[in-house]
């Protein structure tokens, strides 16, 4: 059973680091029959692949061609990569060459931005980048960041301010720089789960940070993906849909661990009213983006939320475990 850990780093390290990883165990997948795997690191977390196939041989090269697709990716949407195209466009404040997949996945999340009112803006990094720079410090104010320092900082956020043209990306105000993390490992996982599709395979299990599932295991049974953190919630049962967690003390700014990452742009401040949450959705894409959301969504807004995005259930745990569930269905 594939299992969410909430307490999983949300970041775009997209290590997806081929050396030293290998198919599972030759053994182990003829113990499993048609089933041939991928365990690994990819987009700095845990990753790895399920496929159902007769050809082992086969299998190994089609893992290949997803690795290859998370590594060309990784030059698109990398923070830490200084070649990549999303670091050249936070150094410019354009990019006249944008690749097709940083114009689509960021006209998604301003698409996402529109629907959450706000709370989803791709444009939140020098909020982010203000808490870390301040706790990096020796000798931090345990508090925060400076009200001052907060506003200014906001003065630089708003999706709204982002021009996205074929093949351009412009900010309007300098400063500007944009983050995918809430957003990217959904897009890459559904990318690679339509790589297989194209390849013809029916029956897969993709986890690059997000999970998505088609078809069905090789005993006919749906895959199963477990919720972690979610009180009273068994197993999902998934053969054509994506699940995806956020947790704001999956990465902190502070020792204290106060301050996780999951930044409310209303405010400024990291704020989440949920210890996590986990949508199920059609697209792991969509389940990324709900569920970074939904994470700083007054509580009272998040239906309203969901009811825009139909085929969607989210599983909101609160600070004492219990979890309340919201939306539509759960994929299958």
């Amino acid at each position: 059973m594939a299992r969410i850990d909430r307490s999983r780093r949300r970041f775009l390290g997209l290590t997806a680091a081929v050396a030293g990883l290998a198919l599972l165990p030759a053994a182990a997948a003829a113990r499993a029959g048609l089933l041939h795997g991928w365990r690994g690191t990819a987009l700095g977390a845990d990753a790895c692949l399920r496929l159902v196939h007769p050809d082992a041989a086969e299998a190994r090269r089609l893992i290949g061609l997803c690795l290859a697709e998370v590594a060309r990716l990784e030059r698109v949407f990398s923070l830490y990569r200084g070649d990549s195209a999303l670091v050249r466009l936070n150094r410019d404040g354009r990019l006249d060459d944008a690749p097709a997949d940083l114009v689509r996945l960021m006209s998604e999340a301003a698409a996402f931005g529109r629907a959450s009112g706000g709370r989803f803006d791709m444009t939140v990094q020098p909020l982010w980048s203000l808490h870390a720079r301040h706790f990096a410090r020796a000798g931090a104010d345990p508090a925060g960041p400076a009200p001052a320092e907060i506003a200014a900082a906001r003065r630089l956020v708003g999706f709204q301010a982002v021009e996205i043209g074929a093949g351009r990306i412009a900010f309007a105000r300098p400063g500007m720089q944009v983050t995918l993390n809430g957003i990217a490992q959904g897009y890459i996982t559904d990318r690679i789960t339509e790589l297989l599709r194209q390849e013809g395979l029916d029956d897969v299990l993709v986890d690059m940070g997000e999970i998505r599932a088609q078809g069905r295991r090789p005993d006919g049974r749906p895959w199963q993906v477990g919720l972690d953190g979610a009180a009273g919630i068994g197993p999902l049962a998934l053969s054509g849909g994506a699940v995806a967690t956020s947790a704001a003390a999956g990465t902190v700014f502070d020792p204290a661990g106060r301050f996780g990452h999951l930044i409310d742009p209303a405010s400024g401040r990291p704020e989440a009213p949920w210890r996590s949450v986990s949508v199920a959705a059609p697209t792991a894409t969509a389940a990324d983006a709900l569920s970074t959301a939904l994470s700083v969504l007054p509580p009272g807004e998040a239906a309203g939320l969901l009811a825009r995005h139909p085929g969607s259930t989210a599983f909101l745990t609160a600070a004492d475990g219990g979890t309340t569930v919201m939306g539509t269905r759960v994929p299958g």
